[in-house]
């Protein structure tokens, strides 16, 4: 005889997610969607959001795999000396111990999916940092109510 488990997912909505600026010179703000804690597991999920112009400091971990899906907005993304240009809908896949950078090129915010695998400190460094609000802008990206659909 088996026994079946039913298994309760998370669920969480933009209202849900905190957002934190790492430093205050920063000019992109990650926003939680689920770290250890809320996923019970050893990884980080975020929304990282670009402000015209803002990038993030080149950077590497040891043993993490970080992954970006480009939710809207152009940027360029570079890692161990290769540089790309990215746009919505683009996904970059960066292996541990690789130095990268993703960096705004566009007229506009950009939003970026991120999840690193192990958390490797990640959402103990986000949530560390200083609070920061989502904005009308932000929350319309996030519930999809930027009149764009992926399709």
């Amino acid at each position: 005889m088996t026994t079946e488990t039913c298994v309760i997912p998370v669920i969480r909505t933009p209202k849900d997610y905190q957002a934190f600026r790492i430093s205050p010179q920063d000019t992109n703000r990650l926003a939680i969607v689920f770290d250890p804690i809320s996923a019970n597991m050893s990884l980080t999920y975020c929304v990282e959001i670009f402000d015209v112009g803002g990038k993030t400091p080149p950077n590497r971990h040891q043993l993490a795999v970080e992954m970006f899906f480009v939710l809207k907005g152009q940027g360029r993304a570079t890692c161990d000396g290769k540089t790309v240009d990215i746009s919505a809908g683009d996904s970059i896949l960066v292996p541990a111990t690789g130095t990268h950078e993703i960096e705004n090129t566009g007229p506009g915010r950009l939003y970026a999916l991120c999840i690193m695998v192990p958390n490797e400190d990640f959402a103990e460094l986000i949530r560390s940092g200083i609070p920061a609000e989502l904005d009308e802008e932000d929350l319309a990206v996030l519930r999809r109510s930027d009149g764009l659909r992926v399709s």
